[in-house]
């Protein structure tokens, strides 16, 4: 008789990303007194310690750390496994993830998800928030099933679909306080590397990350989304390329100075994108939509 279940393994992995047993609990729904219970009978059952204690802290032992790091591949094939049966049953995805560039607002899907729960057969949704390569990782990693607004050509290798969803273009822009907004000829490179950039951060994990309109050795301020970026351009804090919805009442409010450069960015075409062969009645819903009703416009930031 197997002696590890599916909900033991959750539960471990629950302990271990809360760093205790009552974080578990609260994320489980679940009283401490049942999280504890489950951890010590399956420390009895398998005859080792998994996790050492501090007090209210827990960190794993070795053996802990080893049955969660195999526990997870079970843990996501079963849930694989429960999306499968459940597509087969119904045709509805169990969970359905989207993955929304930093460039673009998810509020701007709130019509949209609206309309989406009025049809969906109790599919959960989930909304990811990703940056550069990190967008088109998310897909292939399958943690989400559906990319809005991912940025340039996708990775070669293929296994996915594209479609365009329109163009941004992007200006040069700095507070009316920064030194570069005094310069009166375009700007050049000698003039840039004086100046501290402001610059998102890719979220890949495993793609090559890209950077945008960076020079080499440029002193740089790294900032984790494009709404970031815009708020500590705003703040004088330097400089970079901003999407051009994003600066558009700042400029005509004078809170920020467009400027032009020699080496200007070119427009970069946004997409929609998904895995290729998965046809759940999910993502079918969701790309129908997307398409009739194009989601671009309404997705860019309001200040």
């Amino acid at each position: 008789m197997l002696k590890i279940s599916l909900d033991a393994l959750i539960t471990v992995d629950a302990i271990a990303r809360r760093g205790s047993f009552a974080g578990a609990a609260k994320e489980l729904y679940r009283v401490p007194s049942t999280i504890s219970y489950t951890v010590s009978k399956l420390e009895e059952d398998l005859g080792v310690p998994l996790f050492e204690r501090f007090g209210p802290k827990v960190t794993l032992t070795p053996a802990g750390e080893e049955l969660l790091r195999e526990g997870r591949h079970l843990l996501k094939a079963a849930g694989d496994l429960e999306c499968r049966v459940r597509r087969v049953a119904s045709g509805w995805e169990t969970e359905f993830s989207i993955a929304i560039d930093s460039v673009l607002s998810p509020s701007g899907l709130i019509d949209d998800i609206t309309a989406f729960y009025g049809v969906a057969d109790q599919t959960r949704l989930r909304l990811l928030k990703e940056e550069l390569s990190g967008t088109w990782e998310a897909l292939l990693d399958r943690r989400a099933d559906l990319l809005i607004g991912a940025a340039g050509a996708g990775p070669s290798g293929g296994g996915y679909s594209a479609e365009p969803m329109g163009k941004v273009r992007f200006v040069f822009a700095v507070a009316p306080t920064h030194p570069l907004a005094a310069v009166g000829h375009p700007l050049t490179k000698a003039d840039l590397a004086a100046h501290r950039a402001v610059a998102v951060s890719d979220s890949a994990r495993q793609l090559q990350a890209r950077t945008v309109g960076l020079l080499f050795g440029q002193d740089t301020l790294s900032v984790p989304d494009m709404q970031t970026k815009h708020q500590y351009q705003l703040a004088g804090l330097g400089f970079g390329f901003l999407p051009e919805p994003f600066v558009r009442q700042d400029i005509r409010d004078g809170l920020l100075v467009e400027k032009q450069v020699e080496e200007s960015r070119a427009e970069e075409t946004l997409y929609l994108a998904w895995r290729t062969g998965e046809e759940g009645a999910a993502l079918k819903w969701w790309r129908e939509r997307l398409r009739t009703s194009p989601p671009l416009e309404r997705m860019w930031p309001s200040r």
